[in-house]
């Protein structure tokens, strides 16, 4: 879908590599620029699954000769990632206005967790700091706790990564017409909480409110997770009466006078109660097989090696192996797209003398 798109990508960790993998996987040419040093930061590799697709160059940016270099990639480039504190690449003389003097129609991606500017811009953080800040994390507990630490997944990845994609995309559709670059400041405490949205919906007619086990996703017996027998989980949301029917009967509980109050919101405490005695009676394969093909809402809880094995994986090949190494494929899926395999990730400068070789010529 972008193939004859060339992306800059320089180093960093988080949110700005997967956003260059998404466009890879998009079929963008991504060149990451990786530091001389070696990976600096905890789960950073030389080699990784999100750069996958990728071609890379090491470069110093603090030498006035690999700066040029960087430079002449610049101009020869679509757009540029970077997920540097705010005034870094400024510094480095690499900012916006130098990037765009060799390349005005360049979309110039920053990715950040507090923004380019605020209070706060110049302040060190993470994915758990920002959704916590933007409102986001409030949530994420049962009543009486305290928010879980949630796996990057709100905040370096919805918030961050997606958020700077969808900008990219944006801004290279807007060079294309107008010839004119742009700057997309990603920020995850924006993007954070902006997901909010959709539960500040149910807010404005009072079905999401800030005590937690009150609102209509986070207080229900029908929406939340159950431990099985075998000590693993079930996970139920059924939302819509209809659905919920369903859930009741599959459970036996169709009759009873309680469970027919589906939103009293006083019962919720002692219905959950009742549903984790429920589940806790049956191992998760035998709720497996009994809600198996049913609209009751209900679905196993699997580690991403067990989804592998899965029947819905088999149909979908959404989870693959690329010598041993476990990964997703692409997301979201194009019609007319050939069948997918993980592409290697390559070693950090791979392709440093090609990379080299090609701008000499331009």
């Amino acid at each position: 879908m972008l193939s004859g798109i060339r992306i800059v990508e320089v180093e960093g960790i988080g949110p700005g590599p997967f956003a260059g993998m998404m466009l890879a996987d998009m079929g963008a040419e991504v060149i990451k620029v990786h530091r001389p040093d070696g990976a600096q930061s905890p789960g950073a590799a030389d080699q990784a699954i999100v750069d996958r697709g990728k071609r890379s160059i090491v470069l110093d940016l603090k030498s006035e000769s690999d700066r040029e270099i960087f430079l002449k990639l610049v101009a020869s480039a679509d757009g540029l990632i970077e997920g540097f504190r705010a005034g870094v690449m400024e510094r480095l003389r690499l900012g916006p206005e130098d990037c765009h003097a060799v390349n005005p129609g360049l979309v110039y991606g920053r990715m950040t967790g507090w923004g380019q500017d605020g209070p706060l811009a110049q302040v060190a953080g993470h994915d758990l700091n920002y959704i916590s800040l933007a409102g986001a994390l409030w949530h994420a507990s049962l009543p009486g706790q305290p928010p879980v630490t949630t796996p990057t997944l709100v905040g370096d990845i919805g918030g961050g990564a997606m958020y700077l994609v969808v900008g990219m995309l944006a801004g290279l559709l807007n060079a294309r017409s107008s010839g004119t670059g742009t700057v997309v400041d990603a920020a995850i405490y924006d993007g954070a909480a902006n997901m909010m949205n959709l539960l500040m919906s149910l807010a404005s007619h009072g079905q999401f409110v800030p005590e937690r086990g009150k609102s209509l996703l986070d207080g229900p017996h029908w929406s939340r997770s159950y431990r099985t027998k075998d000590d693993k989980f079930m996970s139920v949301q059924a939302l819509e009466p209809k659905f919920y029917q369903l859930l009741l009967a599959k459970l036996g509980l169709s009759e009873d006078p309680d469970f027919a109050r589906q939103f009293d919101k006083d019962l919720w405490p002692y219905l959950t109660s009742q549903m984790e005695s429920i589940f806790a009676s049956r191992t998760r394969e035998e709720w497996e097989v009994l809600f198996a093909g049913s609209d009751a809402c209900v679905a196993p809880v699997l580690t991403p090696q067990e989804a592998q094995h899965h029947a819905m994986n088999k149909a979908r090949k959404t989870w693959v192996e690329r010598e041993g190494v476990l990964q997703a494929a692409p997301a979201p899926r194009f019609s007319g797209q050939e069948e997918w395999s993980p592409p290697a990730a390559p070693l950090r400068g791979a392709d440093t003398e090609a990379i080299l070789a090609e701008l000499s010529k331009g």
